[in-house]
């Protein structure tokens, strides 16, 4: 019999199954009356309650979807820096047992569940707790979920599928990910064709949005790992552009624009002046990251705390903070409403629910 669950798994990390998540959940809460999450094994975690360790993508759903399911529950097992020897060495016995447990609780409590997995489905084959071996353990069929493309996409698509294969796992069907719009016609028209081998659907297309892969400022903090020199009150402030600036004052002013993440040395006391000076004259939603191996001085700073730009400074020089933000990938976060709306309004759009559930469902 057909679970009311289903397994949400990726051919790899930072592929968007996070914020899919959001708008599956969301969708099926139109559906159902009421629908549970639970990630098995998380890595990436927050401690919560003094010394209860949580995965963030768990609290994220708990505080957006306001979940009643205790932490305990939707959390039950972490891999923390060092959990992996402690597991080789016999320390946290069965893992299967508690996430089983952990999921009965929350099935029993929901109309439906979603269950997250981590990364591509082999992550977690060192606890033996990979993503094809848990839902197998729970007895659910499996989405995969991966970036849109065609060739290398699906080439990452049958290693994952042939692991679920390996364990008798029924594969609900696929989502594509970020499809970018000049391409959407021509994998909507040939990826079912490749799916077809394995009589697989594709279940959803979910088009490339800009907005939900910019950074907020608040992320770019916690990359660099340092506090804001002012205005943190626009700590999600998202920009359009980001600009390197090394340039000559004349050139800088030439080219200011609204909405713009203006990265340059914390010597460069004309550009820092500059910029608070033109947002004094007219509200142009940027923000700046200082770096090198010296912070502003007193006077740059005094004026930088007064001033209604948020500001970082990054220890570092220049080529390596351009190097950590063009490769950063943010994760969503509870309290950028905007980014998780966008994210739910996106996949709501572009999934076929039907094909999602199979089964009849209840309207609330």
């Amino acid at each position: 019999m057909t679970k009311n669950a289903i397994f949400i798994a990726a051919t790899g990390q930072n592929v968007g199954k996070t914020t899919t998540c959001l708008g599956l959940i969301s969708g099926l809460r139109k559906r159902y009356s009421k629908v549970g999450f639970i990630k098995p094994v998380g890595q990436q975690h927050v401690t919560i309650n003094k010394n209860l360790k949580v995965d963030k993508d768990v609290v994220l759903f708990h505080e957006v979807f306001h979940l009643d399911s205790p932490y305990e529950d939707m959390s039950p097992v972490i891999v923390h820096p060092g959990f992996t020897k402690e597991f080789l060495d016999g320390d946290h016995g069965s893992l299967c047992d508690k996430i089983v447990k952990s999921f009965e609780r929350i099935y029993s409590q929901n109309d439906y569940t979603i269950v997250e997995g981590t990364g591509h489905v082999g992550v977690g084959s060192i606890i033996d707790q990979n993503n094809a071996k848990v839902a197998s353990e729970l007895g659910l069929d499996v989405v995969i979920i991966l970036p849109g493309g065609l060739g290398s996409a699906f080439d990452e698509l049958a290693l994952n599928i042939e692991m679920c294969l390996s364990k008798n796992i029924n594969i609900r069907g696929v989502i594509l990910n970020r499809v970018l719009q000049d391409k959407r016609d021509m994998i909507l028209n040939y990826f079912p064709k490749a799916l077809a081998r394995w009589n697989i659907p594709l279940i959803g297309c979910i088009p490339y949005n800009e907005f939900l892969n910019t950074p907020t400022m608040k992320d770019f903090a916690l990359l660099f790992e340092t506090d804001f020199l002012s205005s943190d009150e626009h700590s999600l402030r998202h920009f359009r552009d980001k600009r390197l600036v090394a340039c000559s004052l004349e050139a800088y002013y030439a080219e200011i624009v609204p909405n713009e993440l203006i990265i340059t040395p914390a010597s460069r006391k004309d550009i820092i002046l500059a910029t608070l000076e033109q947002h004094k004259k007219m509200d142009l939603q940027g923000g700046m990251i200082l770096t090198g191996r010296h912070a502003p001085d007193a006077d740059i700073m005094k004026k930088i705390k007064h001033s209604d730009v948020p500001i970082l400074y990054a220890p570092m020089c220049t080529y390596e903070a351009m190097k950590k933000i063009t490769s950063f990938t943010a994760k969503i976060r509870k309290e950028d409403e905007s980014k998780v709306n966008k994210a739910i309004e996106l996949v709501e759009h572009n999934v076929d629910f039907n094909l999602l559930c199979q089964t009849q469902y209840a309207q609330n």
